[in-house]
């Protein structure tokens, strides 16, 4: 195994966006225990920062993979098609639409039941924008339209945020 091996690789698991949660934490903490730096603590100073190396990129490889919205990302980077979030803002005329729509929702919100039936509309957004995410990177291997999702997703989650600071403060 490589420090310079790709996530999947290094954890193991299927490239792709699809993943089993439950595989992804188990091979975590397999290859946690293999190169723990306390496993080390008795071993020359290289082999320890050896270990720390390897922990820290484990450690970095399992943040990025168990999020769906960074894995996507990830994926599309790998494919040399980076979301580029701060300089390609352009989306579909309907994605505007929906965004502007909601911006104004929030705005007239004066209510914990008209903010908890907007958190329910992004939930169902960010759900149908994973589920394309899973078509688009698994089935099509299209990372042009899962770019577009990618940024769709930020979005979508960025403003959910802004909804349950709202709700927070009721």
């Amino acid at each position: 195994m490589s420090l310079l091996a790709d996530d999947f690789t290094l954890l193991g698991v299927p490239v792709g966006f699809a993943q089993d949660r439950a595989v992804l934490d188990e091979r975590w903490k397999q290859l946690q225990r293999q190169v723990h730096p306390d496993r080390f603590a008795t071993d020359t100073a290289a082999a320890q920062r050896l270990a720390m190396q390897w922990s820290v990129r484990i450690n970095e490889a399992y943040q990025r993979l168990k999020d769906p919205l960074k894995r996507a990302a990830y994926w599309c980077e790998r494919q040399g098609t980076p979301v580029n979030a701060e300089s390609n803002t352009a989306m579909p005329a309907a994605f505007l639409m929906q965004q502007m729509e909601w911006r104004e929702a929030l705005d007239e919100a004066a209510d914990e039941a008209t903010l908890e039936a907007l958190l329910a509309d992004t939930r169902q957004a960010r759900q149908g924008l994973l589920d394309g995410l899973e078509a688009s990177i698994d089935h099509r291997r299209d990372a042009a339209q899962a770019v577009q999702q990618v940024r769709a997703l930020m979005f979508v989650e960025r403003f959910a945020d802004e909804v349950r600071q709202r709700l927070d403060r009721f």
